[in-house]
């Protein structure tokens, strides 16, 4: 399928979600440059918030401090030649919260509430212009639950494992099997946790990824939005 871009006029915001390991960062990427849209990745932003309270060796069972410094974090997702650069209260952390340490317990903190409703409310403010492709754990049920498309994506649990596996062996000392497990755990957390667990809103079209190539999912999405952009502007 050709590359297409929708005009400037009439945006509509794209929701992306599906468990961990699913591709959605890396196709939500290349949807939102296939639209001239604006990427968010909602998981980097989670991961900077948990990088930086571990820097400050407070544990996500402690609640209440994280709470205190939940203020403190300013997060900003910066358009780079390269992808996109994220910055935590202005060091760049855009590798470091890739690190297994930090993917480990990246559940544990984003399920807190108080960090939550802060990072809901900063990424509401970045789509409130349209035109914005977002993708999470919850976006298209909870942050943005009005958007025009809403995609959930999976995989088979080896699949994802494969995929992280690939993008971790040059840099960190682990094997498939514990990435099958850990991701297998993840989903357990992301699934169970209170406030907004990982779930498939009943308008979402649902991509079992496992045996479609990126390219083939961004050309799916891709035409998914196009038709609806050329509903909306037929009514």
């Amino acid at each position: 399928m050709a590359r297409q871009h929708v005009s400037s006029s009439n945006k509509i915001n794209v929701a992306i979600d599906g468990p961990a390991g699913a591709g959605k960062s890396t196709v939500a990427r290349l949807v939102a440059k296939a639209l001239s849209y604006v990427y968010v990745d909602t998981g980097a932003m989670y991961r900077a918030a948990t990088w930086y309270m571990m820097c400050k060796e407070i544990p996500a069972e402690n609640v209440q401090k994280v709470l205190q410094h939940v203020p403190e974090l300013v997060i900003e997702l910066v358009p780079d030649p390269t992808g996109q650069k994220v910055y935590c209260n202005g060091e760049d952390v855009t590798t470091v919260i890739r690190s297994m340490e930090v993917t480990s317990n990246v559940s544990q903190y984003s399920s807190i509430a108080g960090l939550r409703t802060r990072l809901t409310e900063n990424q509401r403010e970045m789509a409130a212009r349209k035109g914005v492709v977002m993708d999470g754990r919850d976006i298209g049920t909870t942050v943005l639950p009005d958007a025009e498309v809403k995609v959930f994506m999976t995989a088979s649990v080896q699949e994802r494992a494969s995929r992280r596996f690939k993008e971790l062996s040059e840099t960190d000392d682990i094997t498939l099997e514990q990435l099958e497990r850990d991701i297998a755990a993840r989903d357990k957390l992301d699934e169970e946790r209170e406030v907004s667990p990982l779930r498939c809103s009943e308008d979402a079209i649902v991509l079992d990824t496992t045996q479609m190539g990126i390219q083939d999912v961004v050309d799916t999405i891709v035409s998914y939005c196009l038709t609806e952009k050329d509903g909306e502007i037929s009514q």
